[in-house]
């Protein structure tokens, strides 16, 4: 019985490196897209005029600082401190929730300065691929609120903890995809 559970749990963890390997490709398809229409601006602004480092900056601190404490959280786990893990992933939630809150006041304020996705295929392709990270933030957020409540109210099962450690496993992989996403939009946008 035992190893009926843990090769499930096995299976699950497998089902989910395969999604993120589409998840992955996905990404990869939107950053070629950006990549090859960065510059196709219809005369509108680069992303040197749109973007502040600043900013972008910040929202990259918040998302790393976010991945240190659910990190954290899944050492807790491990030890079995639900307590001390919950606290741990409720700051996460809310430095995810705080990354989320900025990325889309810049959605705002671009589209209220009249550089929404249609201006330009550069701002198309920018809103296509930070509106997708963002969607993922905001799933990943909606998936680590469900697993604090089942932390609370669950034991710590080897299937809950291999749970928990796909959800942090994604938090880890959108971390990731800014990471590339801060280095080609703003970065590279403020080279050029």
């Amino acid at each position: 019985m035992i190893e009926e559970v843990d090769l499930q749990s096995d299976m699950k963890v497998f089902g989910f490196w395969i999604y993120l390997m589409t998840d992955l490709i996905i990404f990869a398809a939107l950053f070629a897209s950006y990549i090859v229409l960065q510059q196709a601006t219809f005369g509108g602004p680069t992303a040197f005029q749109l973007f502040e480092m600043s900013k972008a900056l910040q929202e990259t601190l918040i998302l790393l600082t976010s991945s240190f404490t659910c990190a954290m959280g899944m050492l807790a786990i491990h030890k079995k401190q639900k307590k001390t893990a919950l606290f741990r992933f409720s700051v996460t939630f809310a430095l995810g929730v705080l990354f989320l809150i900025l990325e889309i006041s810049e959605f705002i304020q671009c589209i209220q300065e009249g550089n929404g996705p249609s201006r330009s295929a550069f701002l198309s392709s920018f809103f296509a691929l930070v509106g997708t990270h963002g969607t993922h933030i905001l799933v990943g957020l909606l998936w680590m609120g469900v697993e604090m409540v089942r932390i609370c109210l669950r034991k710590l099962s080897d299937q809950n903890v291999s749970r928990i450690f796909r959800m942090v496993i994604f938090w880890h992989f959108l971390d990731l995809v800014w990471i590339f996403i801060f280095t080609t939009v703003y970065g590279m946008g403020h080279l050029s």
